[in-house]
């Protein structure tokens, strides 16, 4: 009678697991390098975001005869001697952006501080914005990851 060979040897087995091994090991760190060049991506997306709305709503001013750029962070402002509210969404930059961007207090994400500056912090890197009413700049001011999210 002869034995059939259904079974993987383990010579066989542990080459398998190898393989997997190093496949692994190159993988997980490019995974993570991708994660991190999302949150870039999507920081520069919502700094796009932020400037378009800035230059929108210094259109509609326009419009009606202002020639001020938005309050960020105050919520009336003057004009012609009228006191004007600022429609607030909730969250931060409520009063441009049809969507407001939520706060948040974890590693990545937006914060705002009472002295009129945004920060975007990502992958543990604080990157502080300043919005200047002004000229209706808003830029970033430090952080290492300021060239990436102001292009």
């Amino acid at each position: 009678m002869q034995k059939s060979k259904n079974a993987f040897t383990m010579i066989e087995l542990v080459f398998v697991i190898v393989v997997l091994g190093i496949l692994a090991a190159v993988a997980i760190p490019r995974m993570s390098a991708t994660r991190d060049d999302a949150t870039i991506a999507k920081g520069r997306a919502q700094v796009a975001s932020i400037r378009s709305a800035l230059v929108t709503e210094k259109q509609s001013r326009l419009i009606v005869g202002s020639n001020s750029y938005a309050p960020l962070g105050d919520k009336t402002y003057i004009f012609r001697g009228n006191t004007y509210k600022q429609i607030d969404n909730g969250g931060l930059f409520g009063g441009v952006l049809m969507y407001p961007i939520s706060s948040s207090s974890t590693s990545n994400g937006w914060s705002s501080s009472t002295s009129g500056t945004y920060t975007y912090k990502v992958n543990g890197s604080s990157n502080t914005f300043k919005y200047t009413r002004k000229d209706g700049m808003f830029k970033c001011t430090s952080g290492n990851e300021c060239k990436k999210l102001a292009k």
